[in-house]
């Protein structure tokens, strides 16, 4: 298993909604609303870097809200 940690720059009151569009994704296991420079921490995890990658950042940079996305893989 492939475990991620992606951050989400959400626009201004977004992050509330986004958060839980967000933890409807399949490979999401966690969403939480954070204070600083992102807004949003999503723990991810799938079979494949790819699966992670594909199923979950890509999908979020397309939820209308969403600025920006930063995607960590776990090396543990």
């Amino acid at each position: 298993m492939v475990r991620a940690f992606i951050m989400v720059k959400t626009t201004a009151g977004e992050s509330a909604a986004l958060r839980e569009q967000i933890e409807e994704k399949e490979a999401v296991l966690e969403a939480h609303v954070v204070a600083g420079q992102y807004d949003i921490i999503v723990e991810a995890e799938g079979e494949e870097v790819y699966e992670v990658i594909h199923a979950v950042a890509t999908d979020l940079t397309e939820l209308e809200g969403v600025v920006d996305t930063r995607t960590y893989i776990c090396l543990e």
